[in-house]
């Protein structure tokens, strides 16, 4: 018989403690491309995601994806996380879960990143600047 992972079970259960107690559970992904998360809130390959209920529609949380919906800037997005690349549950109040080391897996050659190709590119930040054309 194949070996079981706890990860999503553990998942689970602190998503569980942490709606019970009153606090904001939250999610700590390693992005790769597998990830359908918004870029723009990619940070150094990671994303900490809102998953509480008032914050999500639709969530599930099986023994391999994470898949819900959410906004993120007025804009509603369809979020799909390997539970692989999970790094961390734990309560926004005050840091309580659980810490995962993610598997690096690798990506099909067929299937391009989906964070840059279903969303795109922010526009940048700060003053724009202008030329003058004669």
């Amino acid at each position: 018989m194949a070996e079981i992972s706890t990860k999503p079970y553990l998942i689970r259960a602190l998503y569980e403690w942490c709606t019970d107690a009153g606090y904001t559970p939250q999610l700590l992904v390693a992005v790769d491309g597998r990830t359908r998360v918004p870029p723009g809130f990619v940070k150094d390959g990671q994303i900490v995601l809102n998953i509480s209920a008032g914050a999500t529609r639709n969530l599930t949380l099986d023994n391999d994806w994470i898949q819900f919906s959410s906004r993120f800037g007025g804009v509603s997005h369809e979020i799909s996380i390997p539970v692989d690349r999970v790094m961390a549950i734990f309560a926004r109040e005050n840091g309580q879960g659980l810490h995962f080391e993610p598997v690096d897996t690798p990506e099909p050659p067929d299937q391009a990143p989906s964070t840059q190709a279903d969303e795109p590119t922010p526009p940048p930040k700060g003053r724009p600047s202008l030329k003058v054309v004669k």
